[in-house]
């Protein structure tokens, strides 16, 4: 059986994929383990535990956003139905919102009110 083109460039793009979500994967595990080292190194302090979430938050959004690409690119090279186009923007839209969330658990602000932050922080 010998391949086309197309099912090679399938074979690609499907790999790729698969080694976007592997990054995502591998940055948000490194995430976990660097913050708790630093976490367990600052003998859990007060400083220490806001630091912990703010690297655990940070890891977390990177490996969203990479995720997202690699279902993008899965969705619209791959199989691009209606369906499964549907099914990837609920799957942004929760992608988003835990994003989000999660900047509010880091920043402790909305992302819009950042200007806001700002003006009170210099006063």
């Amino acid at each position: 059986m010998q391949l086309t083109l197309h099912d090679e460039m399938l074979t690609a793009v499907s790999l790729i994929a698969i080694a976007i979500e592997v990054v995502a994967v591998a940055i948000i595990g490194i995430a976990v383990l660097y913050g708790t080292i630093l976490f367990i190194a600052r003998r859990s302090s007060e400083a220490g535990y806001d630091q912990y979430k703010h690297t655990l938050g940070k890891g977390l959004l990177l490996g969203l956003e990479i995720l997202v690409a690699a279902d993008v690119i899965r969705t619209v090279a791959l199989e691009p139905t209606i369906q499964n186009i549907f099914g990837l923007g609920l799957l942004v839209l929760v992608r988003t919102f835990l994003s989000w969330s999660l900047v509010v658990e880091i920043e402790g602000h909305w992302p819009w009110q950042r200007d806001a932050k700002l003006t009170v922080d210099r006063e």
